[in-house]
Formats: structure tokens, C-alpha cells, sequence
């Protein structure tokens, strides 16, 4: 269990908290949400401990671990990754290396002896012995392979620290789990992995996250954060939403009534206050008016972009034609022999754990890169728009925002570049903000006003959703619904992928899947060709 009590946190003269009272109690899982800004990953650094409030207080359990997800990706560099995960029970991985130091001393004493001995019996308490082979099943569950788990940290890629960082917060079966962001950079296996986890895990979890398929398979709550207060709701996601947009939908009808009833009471007196004979009856209105007050319906501090790409041209039978391309980067064969047709038709979602082949992909059609053996054509009635996982090069100048966009816009009127960036909620002086101080989000948003801009009618997105909040997520996912065109794109949003593609590719070993279905039938699919494998494998060994 862990609480908040009448947490207050200031920033200057604003109020970020005010007088915040909750309780997070054991074997629920809590999603915090709220608009960019509005205080989530703050929230959860008061409640692990490294960050102080204004005033109040958070109490702990007595004799509860919390454990909480770095964000210092390279706090651990000097250290094995195996090590790197223990260390999530911080007095665990100290007995070890304390025991470690006694057996190694050349003159052993008696009192080494009776300390060793204690430390023995307070490591077999903690289930020490199992603690390596509980780091690497975590591990492993993440897509770590045993290979790396005696590497050094500084050894590991961005994403792979991302994952062993994780596995140090769920090590150890923690009481109280806090995760801000745990499934950024996560592959969509790893991320299914994880969603087992905390399913699985029967003690408290607060998590903050943008990904609502998420949210919805792994919560029992929603902590609600808008305008310094948070609001706790039993249920998902979808039910957050649901009750939230009932709530004020009764609040409306409820004032509606009132004002109602104040205009029938306003009408009786003007008409009888003057007549004798009715004067009680309108004194009588008159303490019932006083009496009336209307709900105050406080709009919610989240906004929503509204993102529509409509292509310029419609777009013919011919597409995409691939054929037989391969690419090895630094003796590494990322694409080997990859052939495949694009159809008019066709929403396809490249998955799977190899972020970089799906990239070089993304390169290669986007002709920012050639591929070594092979070619590509695409269809004469196309024109296409790309979405860089990595945008840092498109920010590297001096523009403001209205003037970077005006360069990609074939009608170059400022009020009309305007309107799309007003769509992104880029709205007055926004626009002469320079391009270079934008945050991650920002960033995002101009990509895709830049690819509503341009008409397109084949979109290529290289993981759009990183950096976004839920909101421009979900205006991004509406959009690529209704989007006419052909989409070919990687996300790690799984209801963006199931929602939105017809077609999954995968690419394993450098070599092409390709499917006509769904991306729950592919899972659905995948996983039961797994349990085939196993129980061949197991009847081969009877």
C-alpha cells in the first residue's frame, strides 16, 4: 500500500498539486493519465521518493519495497547486465557482494565467520540463491538474449539498456512497482510479455503510459490527472473514458434542467411579485431561486489535434512493385531476397523485435538509402510521404515553424500553412517558435503536418507515436482509419496496428513474412505455431 496525503507541489507561483489525496492499495494495477504537462511522470517521482512536495506527505506500508524504472540509461554502464537487474533489490545485491568480500579475505577470522553466517541466512531468507536464474528469465522475457546477460551495460544498444532497466524494477517481486513509460522502445513481443507480467503480479502497480491497448490489458484503475487534481476511477481505460464522458454528459443535462427551473421561477416573479394576492407565493420562488446552483463543468486541460491526411490524387492499381532486395550493413544481412507487391488496398504493419530491418526497409522506399542487390518501382499514379523514426535532421536549421512548413507546401499563403499547423495545436505565436527548441513531441506534430501538407497517397511511417501524448495518438490513429490511401508503417501502439492494417509483415533472419490478416490473427496464429514447435519437440524427445 502507498498513499498520498495532502500532496502540494509548486513551480514559482503555480501549483502543479493541490492537496492530492489517494491511496494505491495491493493487487490493483493503477494507469495515470493526463494531458502533456499535467504533472504524471511528476507524480510519480513524489511517490518513489526523488522528488520532495511543496507540503504533505507519502506513507509507505510498513516494511514494503518500492522499486521504481530508471531513466539514467547509463547509470549502469561500468556494470554486467545480470549485476544491473539485481541491483533492483538494493539489499539483495548488497549482502552478495558483502558475502563475496568476506570469502575472498586471505585471513579469515571467527568473526568473519559468525557475519558470513548471518548474511547467509539473510540471503536464503530473500531467495537469494534463485536470484541469477530470476534476472535472467526476466531478461529473457524481454528479448535480452543469454548471450548479453554477462555483458557490460555500456555494451548494450539504447533499446536493449531500455529492457535491462526494466528488468531491474520488476526484479525481486517488489510490493509497490512504479513504471513511467515502460513500454517505450519496447518491441510489441516484449511489450505482450510484460502486459502478462503485470497481469500476473499480485502486488501494487502505478504505471504511466500512452499506450491504451496497454492500459486497458493490464489496469484496474485510472488515476486521472487534470488541473492538479486526481480523480481515481475503478475499471480500464475504455471504462475511464466511457464514465468520464457520462459524467459530464450528466452534469450538462443536469444544469440543463436547472436552468430550466430558474427561468420558470425568474418568470413567476417578474409576472406576480407585484400582485398582492400572489406576493407570497413569489417570495417563496425567490428563496427556491437562491437556493438553485448549476454544476461548475470545468473543460478537461487535454486537447486533441485533429490529423486528416486526403491525397491530392487517387491512387491506381499499380503501387509498389519489390523485388529481391537484399542489404547487409556492417557484415550484418538486414534484408535478404525481400520481394512483395503493394496494392491499392493494402494498410500494411511491419512488426516484429528487428527495429532496424524495418527501418533500412522504410530507407530504401523512401530513397534515402540503395540497396545492394535488387530493386523497387514504384507505381506512376503514387506520390508518397515519409515518417523517419529518427527526425533530428528536418529540425537542424534556423526556420520557425511557419516557415519550415511553407517549404514542403506547394500554395505558399501563410494563412493557409497556417491552418495546418493549427490542426496540430500550433496555434499564434507558436508559429514563429524556431524549430531547433521544438521538444520530441513537437517535432512529431510538424512531421505530420508535413504529411497532411503534402497530399500524398502512400504514407510510410517509421514508428510515428514515439514522443506523442494520448491524445495526439489517438487523432493519429483516427486519421490513418480514415485515410484513403496506401499505408505501409511501424508502430509499437498495438490498437493502432489492429485498428488500422489488413496486411502484417514481419522480417525474421532478413527474410520476409507476409500475411493478409489482422494483427490479433497473426499473434493468435503465431502463438499457436509456438505451442506446435514445443509439443513436436516434446513428443520427439519421448
Amino acid at each position: 500500500m502507498i498513499s498520498a496525503n495532502n500532496i502540494t507541489l509548486r513551480v514559482g507561483k503555480k501549483a502543479l498539486f493541490e492537496d492530492v489525496n489517494i491511496k494505491f492499495t495491493e493487487g490493483n494495477c493503477y494507469g495515470v493519465i493526463g494531458a502533456n504537462g499535467a504533472g504524471k511522470s511528476t507524480f510519480l517521482k513524489i511517490l518513489s521518493g526523488q522528488l520532495e512536495p511543496t507540503s504533505g506527505e507519502v506513507v509507505i506500508g510498513q516494511g514494503e519495497r518500492l522499486s521504481f524504472l530508471q531513466q539514467d540509461h547509463f547509470k549502469y554502464d561500468e556494470f554486467q547486465v545480470l549485476d544491473t537487474v539485481i541491483m533492483g533489490n538494493a539489499r539483495l545485491y548488497e549482502i552478495m557482494k558483502e558475502k563475496d568480500a568476506i570469502y575472498m579475505k586471505e585471513d579469515f577470522t571467527d568473526e568473519d565467520g559468525i557475519k558470513a553466517a548471518e548474511l547467509e541466512g539473510e540471503f536464503a531468507s530473500m531467495n537469494g540463491w534463485e536470484a541469477e536464474s530470476d534476472a535472467a528469465n526476466l531478461l529473457n522475457g524481454l528479448g535480452i538474449e543469454t548471450e548479453y546477460h554477462y555483458s557490460l551495460m555500456k555494451d548494450l544498444t539504447g533499446a536493449q539498456k531500455v529492457k535491462v532497466l526494466l528488468a531491474q524494477a520488476l526484479f525481486g517481486n517488489p510490493d509497490i512497482l512504479l513504471l513511467d513509460e515502460p513500454t517505450n522502445h519496447l518491441d510489441l513481443d516484449a511489450i505482450a510479455w510484460l502486459e502478462e507480467f503485470l497481469i500476473n503480479f499480485e502486488n501494487t502497480v502505478i504505471v504511466v503510459s500512452h499506450d491504451r491497448y496497454f492500459l486497458n490489458k493490464v489496469c484496474t484503475h485510472i488515476a486521472d490527472i487534470d488541473y492538479g487534481k486526481i480523480q481515481l476511477y475503478a475499471g480500464n481505460y475504455d471504462f475511464w473514458y466511457e464514465s468520464s464522458q457520462l459524467m459530464i454528459r450528466q452534469m450538462k443535462e443536469a444544469n440543463r434542467k436547472k436552468e430550466e427551473k430558474i427561468k420558470e421561477l425568474q418568470e413567476f416573479i417578474q409576472r406576480f411579485s407585484a400582485n398582492a394576492s400572489k406576493s407570497k407565493q413569489a417570495t417563496s420562488r425567490k428563496r427556491a431561486l437562491e437556493k438553485i446552483e448549476l454544476d461548475d463543468i470545468r473543460p478537461s486541460s487535454r486537447k486533441y489535434p485533429y490529423i486528416d491526411f486526403r491525397p491530392n490524387r487517387e491512387i491506381g492499381n499499380e503501387v509498389l512493385t519489390v523485388d529481391h532486395i537484399s542489404k547487409t550493413i556492417d557484415g550484418e544481412k538486414i534484408l535478404d531476397n525481400i520481394s512483395f507487391i503493394l496494392n491499392r488496398e493494402d494498410k500494411v504493419a511491419l512488426v516484429g523485435p528487428n527495429e532496424r530491418a524495418k527501418t533500412v526497409l522504410f530507407q530504401i522506399l523512401a530513397g534515402e538509402m540503395e540497396p545492394d542487390e535488387g530493386s523497387y518501382k514504384w507505381g506512376l499514379t503514387t506520390t508518397q510521404a515519409y515518417f523517419p523514426k529518427d527526425n533530428s535532421a528536418e529540425f537542424d536549421n534556423e526556420d520557425t515553424i511557419v516557415e519550415w512548413l511553407t517549404q514542403y507546401s506547394e500554395e505558399k499563403d501563410v494563412t493557409y500553412v497556417r491552418g495546418f499547423l493549427g490542426r496540430m495545436l500550433f496555434a499564434g505565436e507558436d508559429g514563429v517558435k524556431k524549430v531547433k527548441v521544438l521538444s520530441g513531441g513537437e517535432k512529431v506534430r510538424c512531421m505530420l503536418s508535413k504529411l497532411m501538407i503534402s497530399g500524398a497517397n502512400v504514407l510510410m511511417l517509421d514508428e510515428p507515436t514515439d514522443h506523442l501524448d494520448m491524445e495526439a495518438i489517438t487523432a493519429l490513429n483516427n486519421g490513418l482509419i480514415k485515410f484513403p490511401g496506401v499505408l505501409i508503417f511501424s508502430s509499437r501502439d498495438h490498437q493502432i496496428v489492429e485498428t488500422t492494417a489488413n496486411r502484417i509483415m514481419e522480417i525474421v533472419n532478413g527474410q520476409l513474412i507476409d500475411k493478409i490478416t489482422t494483427y490479433d490473427e497473426y499473434l493468435a496464429n503465431d502463438e499457436m505455431a509456438r505451442k506446435r514447435q514445443v509439443f513436436e519437440m516434446t513428443e520427439k524427445d519421448d
